[in-house]
């Protein structure tokens, strides 16, 4: 007689213990109410390109024409360029070039900086669109933009008044660094040495935001002189696509103290540079 109770408290205890792992289960998995995290989406791109690679020779034959001259090894040490030196080729590179001919000197540089957030919040394109509104930003670009030009949407531009102050400095490639010449050539709306009027024909060479260039691009135009050395002239090209901003920098410091580079040479080639690393990147 004792024998089918045992079955049944057996029966009754597999029967409990089922009901309770089900119930355990499906309290683990219910959470009413319990916030969700959204994590923001990274980059596009996640390398960059060889920097030094990046400009084809003959583009870089035309930008650097001191260059065609060079007997063919010193011709081909030239074209070849000098990488920049970074700490994490994963995130920033670049390459510099330099070329002496008779009548001037050319220098070239690209920089290529691949943004990445380390907030889940904040993504990485939003990332690079605050750094890029800061490099904007320090351009000093005059308040308004030039007709046909828009900026990044939600994105401010440069808020300079007008012409930048005399006393900037190039800083970067090329022989031009030192104190600017206090003369009205050095203002940032020339072309040739001419003071740019607005209404005139050379208004659209004053720095500005630049349209149908990657997420968002600004051009600057700086003339500057060190000494009582020929005037040095840097056009920058700047453009953010996605997570990645480049920098174009392409400068002349022509041999006679009175001659003045020419500015729309120099944007002109520098743009169709920078169009051509936009390619490059989205290969």
């Amino acid at each position: 007689m004792a024998y089918v109770p045992g079955v049944a408290l057996l029966a009754a205890l597999a029967v409990g213990c089922s009901a309770g792992s089900d119930g355990s289960a499906t309290d683990a998995d219910s959470k009413p109410g319990g916030p969700t995290v959204t994590t923001a989406p990274p980059g596009k791109y996640r390398t960059l390109p060889a920097p030094c690679r990046a400009v084809p020779g003959s583009t870089l034959k035309d930008l650097l024409p001191g260059v065609a001259e060079l007997p063919r090894q010193q011709q081909e040490k030239a074209l070849r360029g000098s990488p920049t030196i970074t700490y994490d080729t994963d995130r920033k590179v670049g390459c510099s070039w330099k070329a002496d001919a008779p009548d001037s000197t050319r220098n070239l540089s690209i920089d290529f900086e691949r943004v990445v957030s380390y907030d889940p919040l904040v993504s990485d394109d939003d990332r690079a669109r605050s750094l890029y509104v800061k490099k904007e930003n320090a351009a000093e670009l005059p308040g308004s933009s030039t007709p046909g030009t828009a900026p990044e949407k939600g994105a401010p531009t440069g808020t300079g008044g007008g012409e930048k102050g005399q006393e900037k400095e190039t800083g970067e490639a090329g022989d031009g660094k030192g104190s600017a010449d206090p003369s009205p050539s050095t203002s940032a709306s020339t072309s040739s040495g001419t003071p740019g009027t607005p209404g005139g024909s050379d208004e659209d060479l004053r720095p500005r935001v630049v349209d149908g260039l990657g997420d968002a691009a600004f051009l600057d135009d700086l003339l500057t002189r060190a000494g009582s050395t020929a005037q040095h002239r840097t056009v920058s090209v700047v453009f953010r696509t996605s997570n990645v901003i480049v920098t174009v920098r392409y400068g002349e410091q022509p041999a006679l103290v009175t001659k003045v580079p020419d500015s729309k040479e120099l944007q002109d080639k520098a743009q169709a540079l920078a169009r051509k690393l936009a390619e490059v990147i989205s290969e």
